[in-house]
């Protein structure tokens, strides 16, 4: 009866209290990369908060595009603040133990929040292929509340899949390692850490790579195939540049997005990354987009940039009455 019980039994998961958060490898003065680090989520906090404060307050850009360009910078906000003070909090006061349960949630925002980036930068990209290619149609089909509806379904399919994801880790055990190399709770660092089989894990983080990196790519680049053969049917060079100009800001920021992701993947499944430079590419991919987006819309749209103008405009005049005031 022992042996048949023994034969049934279900192997218990074994979760550690707590993983260790490696980081670099014998990198000198490396303390100076995160105090940069830190800069770079100042200046990302600052900027979004700003262009949030502008699209919510101003009645002007409460329309389509503005409402997808709050989204990201809801994005951009919330990927920073989930990854860069947990970074300054584990290395610079070298608090390198992080709880398993907090692990899962610092993994589940860090992507959640980048892949919405992903997702809303393919949003954008739908809004100017409506807007050249179907103009006289763009007020009827891209109104606010369609956007309102595809901004709910991104976040409604990226939630199902990252929770999905997260459900697949904690089915694992972890019975070898508990040093996850990364500076992060890197999911693939993570679950190749498990000692039962974590082949699910493997195929999840290839689908999402695909659904939330290549496709949203794939349907980002047709649409600018769509509005590239539209703009040639302008009459004008003039007419082309003014229709060009408005994607501009857009194509800056899937550049600055998905250049640095794609080259870090294929430099990893090409040859062997050192696990600095991962850390250092990976850190960068994450950090760096946040803090441009705000920079480019506000310098790059010109909407954005008159009302930065007047609101500043503003608030000189009334800090000059103030002084005339206490003056008197």
């Amino acid at each position: 009866m022992d042996s048949l019980n023994s034969t049934h039994s279900v192997p218990s998961i074994v979760h550690p209290p707590f993983f260790f958060i490696n980081g670099f490898y014998n990198i000198p003065h490396v303390k100076y990369y995160y105090i940069f680090l830190l800069f770079v989520f100042v200046v990302t906090v600052l900027g979004n908060s700003f262009v949030m404060f502008i699209i919510c307050t101003q009645r002007s850009f409460h329309t389509p595009k503005y409402l997808a360009l709050f989204n990201l910078a809801v994005a951009d906000l919330s990927v920073s603040t989930a990854l860069i003070p947990n970074l300054i909090k584990t290395f610079l006061f070298n608090s390198q133990y992080i709880s398993f349960n907090a692990c899962i949630a610092n993994m589940f925002f860090v992507f959640f929040f980048s892949m919405m980036e992903s997702l809303t930068l393919t949003v954008l990209a739908y809004d100017r292929f409506v807007a050249i290619c179907l103009p006289l149609r763009y007020h009827t089909i891209n109104t606010n509340t369609t956007m309102t509806v595809i901004l709910i379904i991104i976040w409604i399919y990226n939630s199902v899949f990252m929770i999905s994801t997260m459900a697949l880790i904690t089915r694992l055990s972890f019975c070898k390692s508990i040093v996850v190399d990364s500076f992060f709770c890197d999911h693939g660092p993570i679950f190749r850490l498990a000692c039962n089989d974590n082949s699910a894990n493997d195929v999840i983080a290839y689908v999402n790579v695909v659904l939330f990196l290549y496709v949203p790519l794939i349907l980002t680049v047709l649409s600018y195939v769509f509005i590239t053969h539209a703009l040639f049917k302008i009459a004008t060079w003039e007419g082309r540049l003014k229709a060009l100009k408005t994607c501009s800001s857009h194509l800056m920021l899937v550049a600055v997005y998905y250049l640095p992701l794609l080259g870090t993947y294929i430099a990893a499944d090409t040859f062997t990354l050192h696990p600095n430079a991962r850390i250092i590419n990976t850190s960068l991919s994450f950090a760096i987009p946040p803090m441009l987006n705000p920079i480019i819309y506000v310098l790059n749209t010109e909407e954005i940039k008159e009302c930065t103008k007047q609101i500043f405009k503003r608030r000189r005049v009334a800090a000059t009455e103030r002084n005339i005031k206490i003056k008197k």
